[in-house]
Order: structure tokens, then sequence, then C-alpha cells
């Protein structure tokens, strides 16, 4: 029963972190700007996180690991969130955004063997190979989009993969719950900075404030809290498998929701790179990881 609870949990997480793309749409389409409708995701993202630590006792890092995750919140899931936002704002469709951040497994293993020395077995250079393979059938037959965006998107998943391996040293002995929320308060600070430097601009209208609380308790709070509770239940290979359904969910919302398109090709570019990402996990489990 645990297993399937974990499971449903899990998609629940995907599918609400599938629907950033929506509520930004509604944010930023009432005349909000990127900076401050992110600093808004994140300020509030982050009161409602540090409730749920309080509530559950939950302990806060400390020390340099404290530091550490602040920065990676201020530095890299701000800049990582900042590219993948403003790929968005150059006209890259939400869902081909997404389907490009899910590049990051394929990355990280590449990073992993350049910078740590990590082993490439068989089955992950399997998986760098067919990743590589769809991100050349997904950004090849683009037209009439900003190259610019396209290498923002590449660079959401660049960043990303680079949070990915500071948090596997700065994560060890801290509860997942309480370091999220520093990670997030940290975002928040950097985009504050951001929206205040190039004058905050505010949405309007319900919808607009319907996006900005979407983006914050759906795709943020929601998100991280029914992922980390359905991690502990399912594992981590079973969650990164089950989580590739963010970048499904975000393509049908694009497409059924925003009117956006991704030709048959980028489409077959797309679930060679989510199966590049099942692949690795199932690797990665494999060497005992």
């Amino acid at each position: 029963m645990g297993g399937l609870f974990g499971t449903l949990l899990v998609l629940v997480s995907a599918v609400a972190f599938g629907f950033m793309g929506l509520f930004r749409g509604w944010a930023v389409g009432s005349g909000g700007s990127t900076a401050t409708v992110l600093a808004l995701r994140f300020g509030l993202a982050a009161v409602a996180l540090w409730v749920v630590v309080a509530a559950k006792g939950g302990r806060v890092p400390r020390g340099w690991r404290l530091w550490a995750l602040a920065g990676m919140g201020a530095g890299l899931y701000f800049g990582m969130s900042l590219c993948f936002f403003t790929a968005i704002d150059y006209g890259v469709p939400t869902g081909l955004v997404s389907l490009l951040l899910y590049l990051y497994p394929g990355i990280v293993t590449v990073l992993s063997w350049a910078l740590l020395r990590e082993r490439l077995t068989r089955g992950r250079l399997v998986a760098l190979g067919v990743a590589l393979a769809g991100s050349a059938l997904t950004v090849g037959p683009v037209e009439g989009v900003s190259g610019l965006g396209i290498a923002l998107g590449v660079g959401a998943a660049v960043v990303y993969s680079i949070y990915i391996l500071m948090g596997t040293r700065a994560m060890e002995g801290a509860e997942a719950l309480p370091a999220s929320a520093v990670v997030v308060t940290g975002a928040a600070c950097s985009y504050a900075a951001l929206a205040v430097a190039q004058g905050p601009a505010l949405p309007t209208g319900v919808m607009g404030w319907a996006g900005v609380g979407g983006l914050a308790l759906v795709a943020t709070v929601v998100a991280i809290v029914a992922f980390l509770a359905g991690l502990a239940r399912v594992g981590p290979v079973r969650a990164s498998t089950l989580s590739t359904c963010e970048a499904a969910t975000t393509v049908a919302v694009g497409w059924l929701l925003l009117g956006e398109r991704i030709s048959p090709v980028q489409a077959v570019g797309g679930v060679l790179i989510l199966a590049a990402a099942v692949l690795t996990a199932r690797a990665s489990v494999g060497r005992g990881e």
C-alpha cells in the first residue's frame, strides 16, 4: 500500500510541476515581469515551507551546510529557473523547454566523469547516447524560435546538473524538507534583488494573482512536499522515473491550454530524452547508488 501511495505522491508532484508554464502564463500575461513573479513565487513558497517545517519539527541545517544550501538556492536554483523562464520569454514552447531540462541526467553523467572521475558504465553510455540523439531531434527541427531561447533551455539543464552535484554533498545528513526551505529562501532573496534592480512589475487581476498563487503553492510547495513524501516510500530510482511525467504534463498543458505545438520529430526527440533519464536512473541503481 505504501508503494502505491508513494507512486501517487510522486505523480502528483510531477503533474504539479508540469503546470508551471500555465501559471507563469497567467501571471506574466497580466503584466507581471518574470523577475517579480518568480520573487513572489519563491517568497510565498518559502513562507509556506517554513510553516510546514515548524509544524513537523524539522531540524534546520547548521554551519557550512546551511550556507551551502542557501548559496545553492541563491545562485544555482535561481540561475536554473531564470534560464528556464527566460527561454519561455524568448518564445520557446514550455513543453520544449521542459524536455530540454531533462537532459540533466546525461549532463550529470558527463560532469561526474570529468570532475569526479566516476566510471562510465555501459548502461550510462547507452543512456548518454540516447539523450544526445533525443536532443538533436528536439532542437534540430526548431524553426522561428530564438536560438538564444534554445541555448537558455539547455543552460537550465546544465545549471541544474551542477546544482545536483553540489547538493549531493550538501544534503548529506540533512533533512530534505528543511533543506528545501533553505534553498527556496535563497532563490527568493536573489529574485527579490533582481526584481528591485529591474523595477518591480506586479501582475494584475484575478488571473494574474491566481498564477502567482499556483506557482507558489501548487508548482512549488505541493510539488516539493509530495515528491519528498513519495521519495521516502518508493526510493530514488522509481521516483526519478515517475518524475519524467512532469515533462509529459508540461507538453500536454502547453498543447491543450496554451495553444503550443511541437512537431512529430520533436516529440520523438522528447521521448528519447525521457527514455534516457529512465535509463540513467536504472543504470545508477545497478551500481548501488
